[in-house]
């Protein structure tokens, strides 16, 4: 097995784990440690990178010139696409939920520093149609003499998804590294991909964790449905087969709160408490409800047959800024 695609290297990698040793105790449940993949870059930072190596080799492969792509107001995907297709002399261009009249920070402004070109939707354009509406920048922007390659919503689909089966074997590394076993990984779950390729390393390369996933938008359901689409469109591109059921897919439902980017005061309390216990910061929209809902299963006696719990930070610290005024 292993026939994995190649990938430009863009990310600072491997990145650190570290034991939150304050935290751990105050719940008094396993240990937990977290895997720092907020230091994948500053401009990249985050998740979306290790996707973004495999995307964007493929796109280059086929000889595009402009990534067009899609996500919420301060999606961080977005950015790390504008920062990406900026170091490598590329354009880049962002369809994003919103109407222009939000206020210029975070993310989104970095997107306007960076040079992308930005064209916002309505929400229901955007669930009814983001992909039409990319199909269409393309053939606009073929007319000018450009090759655009379109980068679905968070870079997770078939391709996006081998950035966090490389994950796992540098986790696997890590473990060795360390001296220890983590049975269970967490990871917060807003379209699938990061889940998707941590559950693939763990089958292939028989790990013997538990994956959680903790979802930020939908619910439980749709994400199964959705990872296991991911899972059978890489294994495809690996020529590859794998036993597995859409019952292993493990999704902690009910951290959703407000809605996708909308905070409840609990989650915004719970992100001030961690980073004045640990020294780090959470984001609002991903590991701010993810950590949230980790602490309270922890609580609830959902991980007491687990040792050492592996949570991934998967960055987002720009999406933090314009919710100032919640905290």
């Amino acid at each position: 097995m292993n026939s994995i695609p190649e990938r430009i290297k863009l990310a600072n990698l491997p990145t650190r784990i570290q034991k939150l040793e304050r935290l751990s105790e105050k719940l008094g449940g396993p240990n937990i440690f977290i895997k720092r993949d907020d230091e994948t870059g500053a401009e990249i930072s985050g998740n979306k990178i290790r996707k973004l190596e495999f995307t964007v080799k493929k796109a280059l492969d086929e000889g595009c010139d402009f990534l067009i792509t899609c996500g919420g107001i301060q999606s961080n995907h977005a950015r790390a696409t504008a920062a990406v297709t900026a170091k490598l002399g590329m354009k880049s261009c962002l369809v994003l939920r919103g109407n222009g009249k939000e206020n210029i920070d975070g993310n989104l402004f970095l997107n306007k520093v960076l040079g992308a070109k930005i064209k916002f939707i309505t929400p229901e354009a955007y669930k009814e149609k983001r992909m039409e509406i990319m199909e269409n920048i393309k053939e606009e922007l073929a007319k000018e003499g450009h090759k655009a390659y379109i980068i679905p919503e968070g870079a997770s689909d078939g391709i996006g998804t081998f950035g966090y089966y490389k994950a796992m074997e540098e986790i696997i590394e890590q473990e060795r590294e360390m001296g220890i076993n983590f049975d269970a990984i967490v990871v917060s779950v807003g379209s699938g991909g990061t889940y998707g390729g941590v559950f693939l390393g763990k089958k292939i390369l028989n790990h013997k964790s538990k994956i959680y996933g903790v979802n930020v938008c939908n619910d439980a359901e749709h994400f199964k449905r959705r990872i296991e689409e991911l899972l059978y469109e890489s294994l495809n591109i690996m020529n590859e087969t794998l036993d597995f059921t859409k019952d292993e897919i493990n999704i902690l439902d009910g951290y959703v709160g407000r809605g996708y980017a909308l905070s409840k005061p609990e989650e915004i309390d719970f992100i001030r408490e961690l980073a004045q216990l640990e020294g780090i910061i959470l984001d609002p929209v991903y590991t701010g409800k993810a950590m949230y809902g980790l602490a309270n299963e922890i609580k609830k006696g959902t991980f007491k047959e687990h040792q050492n719990i592996l949570f991934i930070h998967t960055g987002g610290l720009f999406g933090v800024f314009p919710k100032i005024d919640l905290f």
